[in-house]
């Protein structure tokens, strides 16, 4: 909640519980104040019943439907006191095991000292005819559940932190939670309870904690480790850590040495020196990368005799079945692809890609091999089952990917011992795939299966850590074909064209308006904006017959102007306007509204969708999915996504979910194609402002590209060749196992 709202404060008696989230705490309740007024309340308020007493503090909001509410960004919570509030707080089936008729037997017996007995000496309850001793047992630590609960949440509400904290502390350490977070507040920003490191360390400076404290500096390096992934680091020098970490909190460097050489040794951190760097690694990214490069040369070096197959007749045969001519590089891409276990694909725009993954499938299934295709994201697989005819999938959808029994971790159904039923894989986008997708994948693999990567290794890197298909190719271990020639079915595109010079580092003629490439200048974010929402609403549909659903509008960044956020609502101003005959939920700042275009943008592998003719349904909805809002239903608080036929439901609590997406940055386009791409062109923060986002961008566009903006922020982007320096020893690792000299150090952390 915005630090700069004041925060109202209200206090009363539950009177009855409206919703309630188990997984999540979410509720919403009515509340009556000393004045006897009865208030809609919603927040976090785990085992809320009724009769329990609160303080909430809060603020007013109006719900379109609901009207008026008040929303808790933190709550004091009481037990009931007295015999009738003990009554309505145990008759309302608060305690699992005692309903109305119970409730009346206890406190009449027990009078005000029912919840005391309850919780401590629960075996008292037993001399009552009709409850055993097993059941009184069990009645009590249900309420010891509840109330241990309570604490805890009081505990971190105290300090002003979020109650969702509460709720993923007790549901890893139940009753001992309160006792560890007192001992070490650290804990809050372990990766399963989720917790930043900066609420961590304001809990623990308020709690007394010494600055120079070691579970303070040890959480502070294993937060620089984690942060640094997060930005596609796979390690960081134990020197630059140190100096982070120290610098971050504010301790001496020596101090922050001395705890990095306690993580090594109990296990916490995995250290390595390799081409002279003294690499410090998160155990689960230093497995992934350590193994990922043991398969990948295992694969290098797998090659196939095909002393039975005629590959020029074969050849033949594909280019008569398929109506083509292969090129020479084609040729010798299936050569490769038939004799070797795995092969490398990269080339730009028009370079014959799609021509080769096509003729490598063809021969394939020619020579009986079961081949799998996928790709890193659902766009991604969408648009290789169109160009090839085959079914393909996501990497996730593929190794079947679920949540772990802690509803934490995510783990793959296909792995080691349970591997793919397959004679070949073809793994298109790999410039998109992490260290630990592609590790997952190869082990996942049979062991005498193919494997061919397909990408363009100009494109912006994966989002998470490592630079995989790029440090494959730099390798030079694995056979890898570059394909650099402009096929003539696409020389007369100036899409193609321009986005070869633009990652050549060449300056194309943007003043040329021709083809499928225009640019439309404007200088001012705001006229910048009034022109991509007139593009998209009514010249392209109505002047090229372009429908505004298949137009994507891009940009760098997401603030600002010309950011997602603020184009999208322009967008949707325009392309969906409010109407009565449109639902529609208002979510924090945002608005979703029925016929809304939105993404998914976080993987959700218990999402269960379903086909309007509940014929067939599954699980899974997945970071960079689209669709289209079908319905809300305000009643039910629940969204329904239609994404390209599948069926999602959204509980209201789950909106966090998802946002708008006619606009969206270029690093979500990675992997998709669209009929028309509109790119908003200005100065934005100078990690965005590289060639390879805007060699990105442009090679996104299908038919038609235009570039709303000034033309000096594309002329920066090309002159910027900043690529990304990430810390990865993946190429490193694959020359070291096929017997090279590595004499290169690693590259300079960029901040």
């Amino acid at each position: 909640m915005d630090q700069d709202i004041e925060l109202l404060e209200i206090s009363g008696t539950v009177d009855s519980v409206i919703y309630k989230n188990e997984d999540n705490g979410y509720t919403v309740l009515r509340l009556t104040d000393e004045n006897g007024e009865n208030i809609t309340v919603v927040g976090c308020f785990p085992y809320a019943a009724c009769g329990e007493s609160m303080i909430v503090s809060g603020t007013w909001m109006n719900h379109n439907v609901h009207g008026r509410q008040f929303k808790a960004a933190f709550a004091q919570r009481l037990m009931p006191t007295g015999g009738r509030a003990i009554y309505e707080y145990l008759a309302g089936g608060a305690v699992k095991g005692i309903g109305p008729a119970t409730a009346s037997i206890l406190v009449g017996r027990f009078g005000d000292k029912t919840l005391e007995i309850l919780e401590n000496d629960p075996d008292q309850l037993a001399s009552i005819k009709g409850i055993s001793l097993a059941k009184a047992r069990q009645m009590s630590k249900s309420f010891r559940q509840q109330a241990g609960m309570r604490r805890l949440m009081e505990f971190i509400c105290s300090f002003g932190l979020r109650p969702i904290l509460a709720m993923r502390m007790y549901k890893f350490y139940g009753d001992d939670a309160l006792d560890m977070l007192r001992n070490n507040p650290y804990i809050l920003s372990a990766t399963h309870i989720g917790g930043s490191f900066a609420e961590a360390d304001t809990l623990a400076l308020q709690m007394g904690v010494e600055g120079n404290s070691r579970n303070r500096i040890n959480a502070a390096v294993i937060f620089e480790l984690q942060h640094n992934s997060g930005n596609g680091h796979c390690f960081i020098p134990r020197e630059k850590l140190a100096a982070v970490t120290a610098e971050l909190i504010g301790v001496e460097l020596q101090d922050a040495d001395d705890s990095i050489s306690d993580l090594i040794e109990s296990g916490l951190i995995d250290y390595e020196e390799i081409a002279g760097c003294r690499a410090c690694y998160l155990p689960e990214l230093y497995e992934a990368e350590t193994d990922a490069a043991r398969q990948l040369h295992r694969m290098s070096e797998g090659h196939f005799e095909e002393e039975n197959v005629d590959l020029d007749r074969l050849i033949r045969q594909l280019e008569r079945k398929l109506g083509i001519r292969y090129a020479q590089l084609q040729r010798q891409t299936l050569r490769l692809a038939l004799q070797n276990q795995i092969v490398v694909i990269t080339g730009g725009p028009g370079t014959g890609k799609t021509t080769s993954l096509r003729a490598i499938l063809a021969m394939y299934e020619e020579l009986g091999l079961k081949t799998l295709l996928t790709a890193p994201t659902g766009r991604a697989a969408k648009r290789m089952t169109e160009i090839t005819g085959k079914e393909a999938s996501t990497i996730h959808r593929l190794l079947e990917a679920k949540f772990a029994e802690d509803g934490e971790k995510v783990i793959f159904t296909k792995n080691e011992k349970d591997r793919l039923d397959c004679n070949a894989v073809i793994l298109d986008e790999c410039s998109m795939v992490d260290i630990q997708l592609m590790d997952s994948l190869l082990r996942a693999l049979p062991a005498d299966a193919r494997l061919l990567l397909v990408g363009d290794a100009d494109q912006l890197p994966s989002v998470g850590p490592g630079n995989v298909f790029s440090a494959i190719i730099r390798s030079g271990t694995v056979p890898t074909v570059r394909l650099t020639e402009i096929f003539r079915q696409n020389e007369g595109s100036r899409i193609v064209k321009n986005a070869h010079l633009i990652n050549k580092g060449e300056h194309p003629n943007l003043s040329e308006n021709a083809g499928d490439f225009f640019r439309l200048r404007r200088l001012e974010a705001g006229s910048t904006v009034d022109t991509i929402t007139e593009l998209c609403a009514v010249r392209l549909p109505g002047k090229m017959h372009i429908p505004s659903e298949e137009i994507q509008v891009l940009t760098p960044t997401r603030k600002g102007e010309l950011g997602t956020i603020n184009l999208n609502k322009r967008l949707q101003e325009v392309l969906n306007p409010r109407s009565k005959e449109k639902k529609e939920k208002a979510f924090g700042d945002l608005i979703f509204r029925e016929g809304d275009r939105v993404m998914q943008i976080r993987n959700n592998y218990d999402m269960l969708w379903r086909t309007p003719d509940n014929r067939q349904s599954g699980l899974g909805v997945f970071n960079g999915d689209i669709g289209r809002i079908a319905a809300i239903d305000l009643d039910a608080e629940t969204l329904t996504v239609d994404f390209d036929g599948k069926y999602a439901a959204y509980g209201f609590d789950s909106l966090i979910e998802l946002e708008h997406a006619w606009a969206m940055t270029v690093h979500k386009s990675q992997g998709s194609e669209y009929r028309a791409v509109i790119l908003a062109l200005a100065a934005s923060a100078p990690a965005l402002m590289t060639r390879d986002v805007l060699y990105t961008a442009v090679t996104r566009a299908k038919e038609l590209l235009i570039l709303v903006g000034d033309d000096a922020a594309a002329y920066k982007m090309i002159d910027n060749f900043r690529q990304s320096k990430r810390y990865s020893a993946l190429r490193v690792r694959l020359q070291k196992l096929a017997g090279m000299n590595v004499p290169e150090p690693m590259l300079p952390l960029r901040h």
